[in-house]
This record gives C-alpha cells, structure tokens and sequence, in this order.
C-alpha cells in the first residue's frame, strides 16, 4: 500500500487494502464476472445485484428503495444516505439505461409509482441477512477468490475505483456515494494493478493527441 493510500485511509478510516495488504474491492474483471452471473439469476436477484453495482450503494440503503425514489425518465434512484446524522438526506444517482428499464419491467416501477400505498413499499422485501447472503453466494458462484473483497463492501469499493478509472470526477463521485467528506473519496484515486494501468493509459492517449496537433 502505498505512503497516500495509508494516510488517506487513516484519515478516513476507510482503505482499499487490509493490515495484510489483501485487496478489499472487486477488481474490472471480477465485476464483469459477477455482473454476467447476475443476469442470469431469477429477476429481483438480477435487479438488487446490480442495484448494488450500478449506484455504489450500500447494501442497507438498497433494500430502502422504493418505487417512488427510482426517477425512470432521469434514469436515476434516489437514496436516503443512511450514514448521515440526520435522517432527511438524500442523493440523487444516475445509473445505466438498460439496467433501469430492467427495474421498471420487474418491479412494475411506473405502475406502482402511480398507486399511493404501493410506491412506498420497498422493491425487495429481504432482511440485511439475506440480502448480504445472497451477494456473497452470487460471488461464490462466480469464481471470485475468498477473501475480504468478496462481500457487497467490495462491490461498492469496486463502484468507486471503477468511476475513477473511467474518468469521474472526485467530487461528483463523492456526491453519488454519499461521502461527507471528500477525503474519504480520494482512496478510490489510489487505485492499482489493472485499473491503475487503465488510468495511465488515458494520461498517455491523451498527451499523444495533443502531441499530433503540434
């Protein structure tokens, strides 16, 4: 782990890697892996998997969404950020396409947002137990290696090295995860291996482009 890492985990309390130096999120691959599994299980499995790994949200946040905090036409769901001292924040992430017409289909989304009773009854009527059961037996399946990266904590890490590899701005993704401090976000700018590589790329295509316009 490198010297910032440290710091910034320290200052945080959060960290992309154990005592032990283990890796704690998901690497690209590992995502795709589970992401292909997840398609292919019954529907609301399909939908709270990749709730999980769309929007970077926490596994109790997940199973607080409700009809009428997905916004179908903004392509984006609404959670109550659970971390937070109050009980009135909220944050607004937006989220694939494909995977939101995915929700709208099994869910009845559009319907239910339409009826007053049912547009507050949470999409997945699991318990914390068995919502997180379910993620880790899915991660099995998938052939992800044992270890502590290989929990719902970890798809969420994943979500966040992801966004930064792919060019998403610290304090936008601070927003979307619901960080209260920016600092905690910035682990996710030390990312390594693979997806550290993957920023290094775009540095280099970068510069040669601009190097082709002298």
């Amino acid at each position: 782990m490198s010297h910032y890492c440290y710091i910034m985990g320290h200052m945080s309390k959060m960290r992309l890697h154990s005592a032990s130096g283990h890796r704690l999120y998901l690497s690209q691959s590992e995502r795709q892996v589970f992401l292909q599994l997840a398609r292919k299980q019954r529907p609301e499995v399909r939908t709270f998997a990749e709730t999980l790994a769309y929007s970077g949200c926490r596994i109790s946040e997940a199973l607080e969404l409700v009809p009428g905090r997905v916004e179908l036409d903004e392509q984006r769901l609404v959670f109550r950020s659970l971390k937070k001292r109050r009980q009135d924040v909220y944050r607004m992430v937006p989220v694939p396409e494909e995977y939101i017409d995915t929700l709208n289909i099994v869910h009845k989304v559009r319907e239910a947002k339409k009826v007053s009773k049912r547009k507050t009854v949470p999409l997945w009527p699991w318990t914390r137990r068995h919502a997180s059961r379910i993620i880790k037996q899915l991660m099995i399946n998938a052939d992800i290696q044992e270890g502590p990266h290989r929990t719902a904590k970890g798809l969420r890490h994943s979500y966040g090295v992801n966004a930064i590899v792919s060019g998403v701005p610290l304090n936008m993704l601070r927003k979307w995860m619901g960080h209260t401090d920016i600092k905690t976000t910035a682990i996710y700018a030390d990312a390594v291996g693979s997806e550290e590589t993957d920023i290094a790329g775009r540095m280099w295509a970068a510069e040669s482009s601009q190097h082709d316009k002298i």
